[in-house]
């Protein structure tokens, strides 16, 4: 391969840079493809059905084995946080609902269908999942992460990289693990802003689940953060993406860039001069691939290479890890795909089942006096706010819709997607006008009814008609997410009124359109109030004073204390999709009782912020009794909800904790038992938690620490034994920068169900000197939950975390 070939090999282009209205633009193809190229991304940006991806695969691979020196085909990328980011395939919850689920194999059955799906369109690698651990509620993407906990995102991003590669890479997708690295604790909780933590925060929270996936699961792509790190830009530091992501952390794949990391090392941090000096840095730090299109690599990289200012090895290098990927993806053998719309169209629709499944299992009920679920006798029912009766706000960023809107808000400056912006300007005469008749065919585009044809879905006051018909279902919006309605507090307090039982359906927006949305990229804020129009709503609606029920969207942290003091009942909605109607009918009418369970801490106050539940001992509300300092002057330091929290409409029972060895070594496994009963007489699903205090020389550790959970499903009256088999090379931590070190001491056994909820307490000791474990430390436990005091080998059916199904 010529030194140019090479670098083409690890660059890309945007889909748009290929298309015309009327397929693909065999210029086009020739000036930006004649040398080959390494990925084509964002696959399906700008398409209107998903057979035109399929066709954009096949055009784009044809001319590359047939019209190209050497042949090489291209890997195509896209977004699949919530599924495939196509039109009409199936949408699932976004990550925090999934989260919300704490269920490792529905994710891991997801993404074996997403693989399946993407592979279809002649999709090869998914730009996801999202590993950071998420714990400034300000931040705007909280909802694209499994939330706060170290534990919850380690198994449930190990499950989704398991599913997503499969057992084959020629069946197989290649998952892209992203932000390496802190991304989500940036200063201010702003996006892209710069990261201060040191090395042992570093590794022990930030890399640990970015680490388990890459040992457990064989993840083969990481994507580096948009932040800075110790003053270094994460995309340009060899100190992140070699020292520790391969050489400590043991990764072998693809190391691909946020989109415009090497251009923002010049246009927005100033870490480089100009682009030839900042791809140098980049390929030497271990960036692979630039994506979205080339700016530092391609021709530029071949003049940072004949400058001197990067040797053809380092090139050689990379070069070397995407074939070989390409090789394992079976794409020299065969890279079409069949491009029949009917053979797509039925594709997409597989897994609207599990779809629902899922949002169903996210839905978390946080307070009820008693008000849900709704009795069965008729009433009338008011389903009052911007979320009554609207699907669409039910998605996340990073589905199909608000995909359609951010390309309307690219044209006109209101997108805030970092990575494209400026996306049309950059694009030949031919293909703007190409590009500006796909914005103009937008203006008429209905994203609400296109949602509800596209999904067959419904808003919840329709499914709740549906779902209870001896239910007077009645509706009024009240407001907009943002922007209050012209007599809108009038009509929803007359509403309310005639009504027996309200619930409120208000909350959050998500996505990548500035002034539209309350979270998503670019969406951060410096309060958690919901926007002033709902607020006013909440008030006018309360002060009517029927029976008040709150159904809120979110997929971040909100101020939720005034609401909660205001309303007998809250459940949180975290964007399970266009399921999420029927499955908050079947939750609030009592047809199924709610599991779900917060994967971040709700605070009372954004000055509590950040606030999670492994604070450090002697730090945030994790104070010891002998700190005289506890807390605020002017409020409680716990928080209004904690991680884990949950209700359901039954009372679990927890006792019999039973640990099978007092004192275990470093290279030991302890059993955790303890039996878990229904008390109520419905079937409900609780979901068990165990956290570990662990003991140290010399450094501060979390107070406690999540170690285990269970989806435990019961009949009523029924109980189960849940056993936690914990090797104790999980019990690890940081003693230096370099050294992974497990200590002797006494471990606290903490279950219950939730982070606060403590039922029952035990301890055991780890016994001898500290032991450097290193790349032998454990990620998760063993899980077994079978029938109270029936044999070891009488398993019940659970969707619990276990090691050994990681593998």
């Amino acid at each position: 391969m010529t030194l140019e070939e090479k670098a083409q090999q690890l660059t890309s282009v945007l889909p748009n840079q290929l298309k015309t209205p009327d397929g693909i633009d065999e210029g086009q193809l020739e000036e930006l493809l004649g040398a080959g190229i390494g990925q084509i991304s964002a696959a399906s940006l700008g398409s209107f059905s998903a057979a035109e991806v399929a066709r954009l695969n096949n055009d784009v691979q044809r001319f590359l084995r047939e019209k190209t020196r050497i042949g090489i085909p291209a890997v195509l990328h896209n977004e699949a946080l919530n599924g495939v980011l196509a039109p009409s395939f199936t949408s699932f919850p976004t990550a925090i609902g999934l989260a919300s689920t704490w269920d490792t194999e529905k994710v891991r059955e997801m993404t074996t269908l997403i693989r399946h799906q993407s592979r279809a369109l002649g999709i090869r690698q998914a730009l996801a999942p999202v590993l950071d651990i998420a714990r400034d509620a300000r931040w705007g993407r909280i909802h694209e992460t499994f939330g706060e906990e170290v534990l919850l995102t380690s198994a449930l991003g190990a499950a989704y990289v398991a599913g997503m590669q499969g057992d084959d890479p020629r069946t197989g997708l290649i998952a892209t693990a992203k932000h390496f690295l802190g991304y989500a604790t940036s200063e201010g909780g702003q996006n892209t802003a710069a990261v201060h933590a040191g090395p042992r925060e570093l590794y022990d929270v930030y890399a640990t689940p970015f680490e388990a996936a890459i040992r457990v699961a064989g993840l083969a792509s990481v994507m580096n953060s948009y932040s800075e790190v110790d003053g270094v830009p994460a995309g340009l530091s060899r100190e992140l993406l070699t020292d520790l992501l391969r050489d400590r952390m043991g990764f072998r794949g693809t190391v691909v860039a946020d989109y415009r990391t090497i251009q923002y090392g010049v246009d927005r941090l100033g870490a480089a001069p100009e682009a030839t000096r900042s791809a140098a840095l980049a390929l030497h730090a271990g960036l692979d691939v630039e994506l979205p299109a080339p700016y530092g690599y391609g021709a530029t990289l071949v003049d940072a290479v004949r400058s001197g200012l990067i040797a053809e090895t380092d090139v050689d290098r990379s070069v070397s890890l995407v074939l070989e990927q390409k090789f394992a993806l079976g794409l020299f053998e065969d890279p079409f795909v069949d491009d029949r719309p009917e053979v797509i169209e039925t594709i997409a629709r597989e897994g609207r089942g599990l779809a629902q499944e899922l949002a169903e299992e996210s839905i978390t009920l946080l307070t009820n006096d008693g008000i849900l679920p709704l009795t069965h006798t008729p009433q009338r029912v008011a389903v009052i706010g911007p979320h009554a009766s609207n699907v669409i706000g039910t998605f996340a960023n990073y589905t199909y819709p608000p995909m359609l809107e951010m390309i309307k808000g690219i044209a006109d400056g209101k997108s805030r997607m970092a990575g494209l912006e400026g996306s049309r300007d950059e694009l030949p005469p031919t293909l703007q006008d190409a590009f500006d008749q796909l914005v103009e065919r937008m203006e008429t585009f209905e994203p609400e009814q296109m949602v509800r044809e596209m999904y067959n879905a419904v808003g919840f006051a329709d499914a709740l008609a549906a779902a209870a018909p001896h239910l007077d279902v009645a509706t009024c919006e009240g407001s907009g997410v943002m922007q209050p309605i012209d007599a809108g507090l009038h009509e929803a307090a007359e509403l309310a009124r005639s009504a027996d039982v309200v619930i409120l359906a208000i909350g959050g927006r998500s996505g990548a359109f500035a002034g539209n949305a309350t979270e998503g990229e670019g969406t951060d804020s410096a309060t958690l109030e919901l926007p002033d129009a709902q607020l006013a709503l909440i008030d006018a609606v309360t002060s009517v004073g029927k029976p008040t029920a709150a159904v809120i969207t979110m997929g971040r942290p909100y101020a939720l204390a005034e609401i909660s003091a205001k309303v007998s009942a809250i459940v949180a909605s975290p964007y399970p999709g266009p399921a999420a109607g029927p499955a908050l009918a079947r939750i609030v009418t009592g047809d199924l009782a709610p599991s779900g369970k917060l994967p971040f801490t709700l605070p009372r106050a954004v000055g509590q912020v950040p606030i999670y539940q492994a604070q450090k001992r002697g730090s945030g509300y994790r104070r010891l009794a002998k700190d005289i300092f506890k807390g605020y002057l002017d409020l409680d330091s716990t928080p209004l909800h904690p991680f884990g929290h949950g209700l359901s409409y039954v009372d679990f029972e927890y006792d019999n904790l039973r640990i099978d060895k007092e004192e275990v070594g470093s290279e030991d496994t302890v059993g955790i038992t303890a039996t878990i009963r229904n008390l109520g007489e419905r079937t409900a699903t609780e979901i068990v938690q165990m956290y570990l205090g662990l003991p140290a020389l010399g450094v501060t550790r979390p107070a406690q620490q999540l170690a285990g959970f269970a989806r435990v499903p019961l009949e009523p009256g029924a109980g189960a034994d849940v056993r936690f088999d914990v090797p104790v090379s999980m019990c690890g931590f940081s003693a230096t920068a370099t050294d992974f070190v497990v200590d002797p001491g006494e471990v606290d056994v903490l279950i219950g169900t939730s982070s606060s909820d403590i039922r029952l307490e035990g301890t055991f000791t780890i016994t001898g000197v500290r032991t450097n474990i290193g790349a032998t430390r454990s990620y998760f436990p063993d899980v077994a939950v079978r029938p109270a005091s029936e044999p070891a080998e009488a398993a019940m059916v659970s969707t619990s975390l276990s090691a050994s199904d990681m593998r």
